[in-house]
Order: structure tokens, then sequence, then C-alpha cells
């Protein structure tokens, strides 16, 4: 049954993506450590993902964001509704490789960037370590 739950969790984080092809406005809920220490949580659009396994967003390099992952790599993401909810925790990297960054690049980043090669432009990967979900009222918990 755990195996049912992370492939159907992984298909509502791949519909919840824009890159996913059925993207309905889903954003999911990104939490880091801030540069005091405190957990902060920021609404966000995922681009990419491979079932549970990772995500990625995308961002500017002169935010928050990347400046608080360069102090402490640890996150979780959440993406929830009355139907289901999906915690993910795991870790978290900035990526301005050229390749990931058009690969991961979207038509809303046009209001923000000037295109995916725009140096402020960057990926956050968020790489899943350990999960509790809540799909069609099973439960599942666990490490990948």
């Amino acid at each position: 049954m755990s195996n049912e739950i992370i492939t159907r969790a992984g298909e509502i984080v791949g519909q919840s993506t824009v890159n996913g092809g059925e993207y309905n406005g889903q954003n999911c809920v990104l939490s880091l450590i801030d540069l005091e220490g405190y957990p902060t949580s920021s609404v966000i659009t995922a681009a990419k993902s491979d079932g549970i396994k990772w995500l990625t967003f995308c961002t500017g390099l002169g935010g928050n964001k990347p400046k608080r992952i360069e102090k402490c790599n640890r996150a979780s993401v959440c993406f929830g509704t009355g139907d289901y909810n999906i915690s993910l925790v795991g870790e978290i990297e900035v990526i301005t490789d050229a390749a990931v960054k058009e690969d991961t690049w979207y038509k809303g980043m046009e209001n923000h960037f000037s295109g995916s090669d725009d140096p402020n432009y960057c990926v956050l990967k968020f790489t899943t370590k350990s999960y509790n979900l809540l799909v069609d009222w099973q439960e599942a918990s666990g490490k990948l």
C-alpha cells in the first residue's frame, strides 16, 4: 500500500508543477531556515519534479532564499488541499548551470527575468530525504 501512496503522491506533485503538463495554479509551501536560525515558509510554484524524489523552483540569486540555502540547506516542502497533504523533508541547493536553467524555465518567468540566461535567475533543487503523506485518506511515512 505504501508504494501506491508514494506513486499517487508523485502524480499529484507532478500535476502541481508548471512543467508537469496539468498545472492548475496549485502552489506549495517551501520552508527554510532564515539567517537568524528561525524557520520561515513561503508559497512558491514548483517548476519540475520526479515524483516525490526531487522538485525544482525558479527564483533570483539576489533574493533571500539562496542566501538562506547557503547558510543551511535543510528544507521542507508541503503540498496540501482538503484532499491530501504531501509533506517532504530534505535538502535544497542553488543551481546556476545554464542547461538546468534553460530546462527549468517556464513562461511566467519572463515577468521577472530577461530569459533563462539572465545572470540573476537560478534554480533551486529540493531532494527528498523523508516524507509524510496523506493521500486518498491513506497515510504513509518513511525515508527515500
